[in-house]
């Protein structure tokens, strides 16, 4: 592959429900780019409200990437998105487009704008250390809390596992708990990778304004029919134990739908595990040394794409 050096790579990051999708699509319509999804649940096909996927339409407006990628049975890893990404990437500015990385998953962002090696793998036995408490964590803090713990320990083994595959993320804090491999995470922000020249903002809103939201977003997905599209996912053979189905909404709905809590319970449970998610996004986007921060709240739309068509260099 012909690899151009520092390609112009915009990134837009910000928390869940904040308004990704439509400023990407407008970003891409006034630069004439293509948007490269940089979601964990929304690369799955057939998973279209609980994910909150672009529509189609929203789609033919402009090119997706990485958006309905694989089916809801397969295991996905951070390395393979990493490589899927940045041959879109190469591919979209080979065609004298604009690349537009656009999502909320902290991690996949980490494996495309820095120089981050998925091909060592860690080696170990089971390991049983503080295992009760890393499972506790999962419960009460959320899936993403623990895989970030992980990618604390070594990205390399996070970029392996998919944040929704507890019991593999588990073990491998375990072993490197132990001491058998060491960290890699230090230092990763001064390891960029060397082909693009990434330009990244986060779009946030005031706390208020983004939980109403969060929450209203609930309530849309769900007059949409996204207990039947789970009801459509069991109906094809996929399980209540595929990874996909570990994500926030499909989890809390087949905990009502098997009868352990009834559908009110539910749908609050969404709200709050939403909600605890973008904080969990937020702090992980804080981490960015070279973020432009644009608050959606007191700043208009058009404002906020006046920055970044600043900063890309238009």
């Amino acid at each position: 592959m012909d690899i151009q050096n520092n390609i112009k790579l915009i990134v837009l990051a910000g928390p869940t429900a904040v308004g990704k999708t439509e400023f990407a699509i407008e970003i891409a319509k006034r630069l004439d780019g293509e948007i490269v999804n940089c979601d964990s649940m929304q690369i799955y096909k057939h998973m279209d409200i609980g994910s909150a996927k672009p529509t189609k339409e929203e789609r033919r407006e402009v090119p997706h990437h990485l958006v309905d990628f694989i089916n809801p049975t397969e295991e996905f890893s951070v390395a393979k998105y990493q490589k899927y990404a940045r041959e879109c990437i190469f591919d979209i500015n080979r065609r004298g487009k604009v690349p537009i990385l656009s999502g909320g998953t902290g991690l996949y962002i980490d494996s495309v704008i820095y120089d981050m090696d998925f091909s060592n793998k860690p080696v170990g036995g089971i390991f049983n250390k503080r295992r009760e408490e890393l499972y506790r964590i999962a419960e009460e803090e959320g899936n993403e809390a623990l895989h970030a713990k992980l990618a604390e320990l070594s990205s390399k083994r996070a970029g392996e596992i998919h944040p929704n595959n507890i019991k593999k993320v588990v073990r491998a804090i375990e072993i490197l708990e132990s001491g058998e491999n060491p960290g890699d995470f230090e230092g990763l922000k001064n390891r960029k990778y060397k082909d693009f020249d990434a330009k990244l903002f986060c779009l946030n809103r005031d706390r208020e304004e983004l939980y109403d939201r969060i929450n209203r977003r609930v309530d849309i997905l769900m007059d949409q029919g996204l207990e039947s599209e789970i009801r459509d996912l069991l109906d094809m053979g996929i399980s209540a134990d595929d990874i996909s189905m570990k994500g926030i909404g499909y989890k809390e709905m087949l905990s009502y739908m098997i009868g352990e809590c009834d559908l009110d319970t539910a749908v609050e449970l969404i709200k709050r595990n939403s909600r605890r998610f973008a904080k969990r996004q937020l702090t992980w986007f804080k981490k960015y040394d070279d973020m432009t921060w644009i608050n959606l709240s007191h700043q208009s739309f058009e404002e906020a794409i006046e920055i970044v068509r600043e900063r890309y260099g238009e």
